[in-house]
């Protein structure tokens, strides 16, 4: 993957030029041959504070990442009563060549959790484009007693992706969360469950589809 870029701005990722996209009838599952752009317009939430997140795109169009450095949901003993629920949300506006449409096919969580005996821990992402109706959504549970690493992977079929509308720049945005119940078997300890790894960051990867837009 390319290097990590902050967020907070304008900031801009080039993708380097890809090889020429084949298709099977009507979906590309190669990239465009083009470069693509994404811009990060926002990035909001209590899992995400200014400085701790950052995005890279891959050299060949078909992924771009997202790092965490601060997303962390606990719950149970002293623990913060609003610490249970962390949220990010990422507002991309993504550039396209002429001529196609893309969809996020599958995206890989990390992290890590420790939950007590009776705790629980949920991760959950949905993905819309701006002004469509049209939203895919994924969550996945976690149970107690729990203390590793942990892996989630959002994925769809080709019929249920959400594709962004042809010849016009919607922004794509991108909701995730970590929620934590303490339980009642052991509400004194503290569980938590992080969007992180051992060494301070962890890299979610969203992989995109590619298609070729109707002809005017």
């Amino acid at each position: 993957m390319a290097g990590g870029l902050l967020l907070g701005g304008a900031v801009t990722a080039l993708l380097a030029t890809a090889v020429p996209a084949h298709s099977s009838g009507s979906v590309f599952d190669n990239p465009p041959p083009d470069k693509i752009v994404i811009n990060v317009a926002t990035v909001n939430g209590s899992g995400c504070p200014a400085g701790t997140t950052a995005v890279a795109v891959s050299p060949d169009n078909t992924a771009f990442t997202v790092t965490y450095s601060a997303y962390l949901a606990q719950a149970g003993g002293s623990s913060d009563p609003t610490a249970f629920r962390k949220n990010c949300q990422l507002n991309l506006i993504v550039h396209v060549p002429q001529g196609f449409t893309y969809a996020i096919a599958s995206a890989d969580y990390r992290g890590f959790a420790s939950l007590a005996s009776g705790a629980t821990g949920t991760q959950k992402a949905s993905y819309y484009f701006q002004g469509s109706s049209n939203t895919a959504s994924a969550n996945h549970p976690f149970n107690g007693p729990y203390d590793d690493n942990w892996e989630a992977t959002d994925s769809n079929d080709w019929a249920q992706l959400v594709w962004a509308p042809c010849g016009v720049e919607r922004n794509f945005n991108i909701n995730t969360e970590l929620r934590v119940a303490a339980g009642s078997k052991n509400p004194g300890q503290v569980s938590f469950m992080t969007m992180d790894s051992t060494d301070g960051d962890i890299s979610t990867v969203y992989h995109l589809a590619w298609q070729a837009c109707p002809k005017a």
